[in-house]
């Protein structure tokens, strides 16, 4: 066969295979934007940044290996405890797989857990904490919008890491975030329908920096506080909230559990603290309180998700049945003792046997909040003195003296050993001066607004020593 020849059969066998290519490709690229396999998609990304773009193109196919090489590499690292270097690996990672979702979770959870305990110094971790907000939010949910563990996961940031108490700079993080929302928001409740509208040139400047900078939608946030609120949206449990009921919304997962469960977790943050009483100082913490009014929407949020809910019911039924014990504590110390009573007899109905037929309200909240002092959680330790004091704000105004003394007391022996229980803890967990929150709630009950009837007010200033309150 002479090399012409030779030569021209190599064309068209290499031409046969071309073809066979690109039928076989096809076929490829069709199972690759199947979304039930799950497979890198091959439409060029929307709005990508040049890097990500260049290698989605340039590497094709080996993108693939090179990720896992990396994320080997990586894991390696996170056994090693060096997740500073991880930080670098990660985002190649994310570079390279933008729909690899795990790499992402686990490059926010690093910098919001892992590297900010790395520091002291509670705005040096406030920073990584913000910055595994802001991968998850900003980057992460741009790519994959329809991923459920995201959605769970930038929720469990701000309910978990922001909301809970189990950091020691939670309450910087508090005040850094309420002092953000309100130089957005403003210091009182948002009408988030005129941000929807958007008639006026003000609510157009708010609503855009809430979609640009935070990627808030005004009309979601309208939804989630219609059906939940209304929330104090310049606290955490408000955003946890609106992270989940977006995920439960847009997500194609069927197990949706996680975020069902923060959802009804977030409510009952906001039941416990989820009213402003001071955004304090650098020097003097936030301090909030306890927002009862929230009970009724709380219980509609438990049963919805129980409804919904298929597989884990059970553990959604415990965490209600134990909420429902928390929201008769929280009335009965409040003074609102018909209220107590309604909800007591509704944990009753719901869950018989969980409480002894016999035992009446005031033994179920006294129960509840004195047997366990040395072991109460600063939430609840706060609502308890917060009602005490309030109780005896009324007996004074109601001329009960002896009353009056014997709540005052109990409160402060409550707040005595509380924070003798936490001599080691009391940066992170201890409670604000018995003063300064006795005055606090003073204030509250003579505010002519949310307070006590004017002539009630008069006669508790007067048990006091208080000036009259000057005319309005």
């Amino acid at each position: 066969m002479s090399g012409r020849v030779y030569k021209g059969l190599l064309v068209l066998v290499a031409g046969g295979l071309l073809v066979a290519a690109g039928h076989v490709q096809e076929a490829l690229n069709r199972q690759r934007a199947d979304p039930q396999l799950g497979l890198t998609r091959v439409a060029p990304l929307e709005n990508a940044p040049p890097v990500l773009a260049f290698t989605t193109v340039a590497l094709g196919g080996f993108r693939g290996l090179i990720a896992n090489a990396l994320w080997l590499r990586a894991s390696d690292l996170q056994e090693q405890g060096k997740y500073f270097e991880m930080v670098q690996l990660a985002d190649w990672i994310t570079k390279l797989q933008p729909h690899f979702v795990q790499v992402w979770i686990v490059q926010a959870w690093n910098m919001a857990y892992n590297i900010s305990v790395k520091f002291s110094d509670p705005a040096d971790r406030w920073r990584w904490v913000q910055k595994g907000i802001e991968l998850l939010r900003d980057q992460a949910l741009r790519y994959n919008p329809n991923e459920a563990l995201l959605y769970r996961e930038l929720a469990w940031f701000f309910q978990h890491k922001m909301g809970y108490n189990l950091d020691d700079a939670h309450l910087f993080y508090k005040r850094a975030w309420a002092v953000e929302m309100t130089e957005v928001l403003g210091p009182y409740r948002t009408n988030l329908a005129a941000l929807v509208a958007g008639q006026t040139e003000e609510a157009r400047r708010i609503a855009n920096q809430l979609r640009q900078r935070y990627k808030l939608d005004p009309a979601v946030m309208l939804e989630v506080d219609q059906a939940y609120g209304p929330l104090e949206w310049r606290l955490p449990e408000a955003h946890a909230l609106y992270w989940a009921w977006l995920g439960l919304q847009r997500s194609t997962s069927k197990d949706k559990r996680f975020l069902r469960r923060v959802v009804y977790q977030s409510m009952k943050q906001c039941v416990e603290h989820g009213r402003i009483i001071t955004l304090g100082t650098n020097a003097v913490p936030v301090e909030f309180g306890p927002d009862v009014d929230k009970i009724e929407k709380a219980n509609l949020a438990f049963e919805q998700m129980i409804a919904e809910e298929k597989e884990t019911v059970d553990s959604f039924k415990r965490a209600h049945r134990n909420f429902l014990g928390t929201a008769v504590y929280l009335l009965w110390i409040n003074n609102r003792p018909s209220q107590a009573e309604a909800w007591f007899r509704y944990l009753k109905q719901q869950y018989p046997g969980e409480v002894p037929a016999e035992m009446t309200v005031d033994e179920f909240a006294i129960q509840t909040y004195v047997g366990d002092v040395s072991e109460m959680r600063q939430d609840r330790a706060r609502a308890i003195i917060e009602g005490l004091l309030g109780r005896y704000c009324l007996d004074l105004a109601l001329g009960e003296e002896d009353a009056a003394v014997g709540h005052h007391l109990l409160a402060r022996r409550i707040w005595e050993s509380y924070q003798a229980a936490r001599q080691r803890q009391k940066g992170r967990l201890g409670l604000a001066p018995f003063e300064t929150i006795r005055d606090n709630v003073i204030q509250r009950y003579l505010d002519p607004q949310t307070g006590l009837r004017p002539e009630l007010a008069a006669r508790l200033r007067a048990a006091l020593n208080l000036a009259p309150a000057q005319p309005r």
